[in-house]
């Protein structure tokens, strides 16, 4: 079945004087010459990507898109209309965000995470309403499972993450360790699943395993600086979360286990390896 907005492997049908014919069930999709591959031949099977002409045709093109439908991705504007937004998306025909799929009016030259999807004439389009895009019912998630987060949102209890590019989660402002911006993806862990489908993630798996790996995480950039932080009970939050990616509370338990098997030295200036 052809797919609108994603890769399809369709039959050249026949060449022509603007390019070769493929074969659909929609009928004969053209591929203009500019994008034929040297020596394609009737018969032959060519992986395209299939979207939709000014006029509503469809098209097909070996230019890679920076982004399919049922994708996420974080694109810039190219420019602004009396319809709404256009995005970079690596085609010559940019991608539209109506102005009803904007939260806020988008500016031309700035980036956003939007996600691509057909609306409901069969256009390739896109929303930067995140949030009505994710799943909240069947949520295949294990407590504890690794996932894939981008950030999609901040606020004052966190920062909003897509989970897997399916679900919604929220990392709690204080298990947001490091600078992430729109966009950004790392790996972090499924921490509660509520009945409602909410999900709350963190940056750290916990238990032994997360003291386990806020000892090495802390001794390699003490080893990086020379072996000594000025560092201590002092040190903002913000600057521990910074450097080292945990928590106060978490920065105070490692380094007192480590002292405790003898392996650094805590000094009124700083932190230093024995």
């Amino acid at each position: 079945m052809l797919e609108i907005g994603k890769y399809n492997r369709l039959e050249v049908k026949k060449l022509s004087a603007i390019g070769v014919y493929l074969v659909s069930e929609l009928g004969e999709i053209l591929m203009p010459t500019k994008y034929v591959p040297e020596g394609l031949k009737p018969g032959e099977h060519v992986k395209v990507f299939i979207y939709l002409d000014s006029e509503d045709r469809l098209l097909a093109t070996t230019l890679t898109p920076k982004a399919q439908v049922g994708d996420f991705a974080l694109l810039e504007v190219k420019d602004t209309g009396s319809v709404g937004a256009f995005l970079d998306w690596g085609l010559e025909k940019d991608l539209l965000v109506p102005f009803s799929e904007q939260p806020r009016p988008m500016q031309k030259g700035e980036k956003y995470l939007v996600r691509v999807y057909l609306d409901r004439s069969e256009r390739i389009a896109a929303s930067a309403k995140i949030g009505k895009f994710l799943e909240t019912r069947n949520i295949n998630l294990k407590v504890g499972e690794e996932v894939q987060l981008t950030f999609y949102e901040f606020g004052d209890l966190g920062a909003k993450v897509i989970i897997n590019g399916r679900y919604g989660g929220l990392l709690f402002k204080n298990e947001l360790f490091g600078k992430f911006e729109i966009g950004a993806t790392t790996k972090g862990f499924i921490s509660k699943i509520r009945p409602d489908g909410k999900i709350d993630v963190s940056l750290r798996k916990g238990g032994t395993q997360d003291l386990v790996g806020g000892k090495e995480s802390f001794l390699r950039v003490l080893s990086e600086r020379g072996g000594f932080l000025p560092v201590g009970d002092k040190t903002p939050p913000e600057l521990i979360s910074e450097m080292f990616r945990m928590s106060k509370k978490s920065f105070k338990t490692v380094i007192g286990n480590l002292y405790k098997d003898g392996i650094i030295e805590i000094t009124q200036e700083g932190i230093k390896l024995r």
